[in-house]
């Protein structure tokens, strides 16, 4: 198939949950949607997709329409479609183990306890694709679950807010240049 990268954006769908630390994914989807124009408002394989070009590329953005525990089979069905290479996946999602504002990126990996990457991998059959974390940092209590599903407290928003922008930048530059570039840029600017 033609040279196509598709980016996902995992969150909750519904209007409870779309301002939650939890949906700092879709929130990326939405800058990325802003920046460049795609629609993202198409229903298909189970989640709400856009379609443009990119960097001389297809550009498929993402946001699967199932809870975040279930999000790989949507992923999985768009990536069988087409035809896509792992290394041609950007998944992009909050994380408890960044402080509230930070980005990192990798070129592969576990879930690292993020549920949502577990299913992914566990429907694709491999942890071998492209993501970028965004920190909401730790849960202060014993309550995971309520803090990822909370909305941030005031004082957290601007960081967010620059994340989330700092996101978009990142994957428009994985589009243009590449992962090894993108993390030498990213993730050491923030050291």
């Amino acid at each position: 198939m033609a040279d196509v990268r598709l980016v996902v954006g995992l969150g909750n769908p519904g209007p409870e949950y779309a301002e939650t630390r939890h949906n700092l994914g879709f929130k990326v989807i939405e800058a990325l949607d802003d920046a460049l124009g795609i629609e993202v408002k198409k229903r298909k394989f189970g989640g709400l997709i856009g379609e443009g070009l990119y960097a001389g590329r297809k550009l498929i953005l993402m946001k699967p329409l199932k809870l975040m525990n279930r999000s790989g089979e949507p992923v999985a069905t768009a990536v069988g479609f087409y035809q896509l290479d792992p290394c041609d996946l950007m998944v992009i999602t909050d994380d408890m183990a960044l402080a509230p504002g930070r980005v990192r990126l990798r070129a592969r990996g576990s879930a690292g306890g993020h549920n949502g990457l577990a299913d992914i991998i566990e429907k694709l059959g491999t942890q071998e694709f492209p993501r970028c974390r965004v920190g909401v940092g730790q849960c202060p209590g014993p309550w995971a679950v309520d803090y990822v599903l909370g909305r941030p407290r005031p004082e957290e928003k601007p960081l967010l807010n620059e994340a989330i922008d700092r996101a978009r930048d990142a994957v428009l530059c994985w589009l243009e240049s590449g992962m090894e570039k993108t993390m030498n840029e990213f993730n050491r600017a923030q050291q």
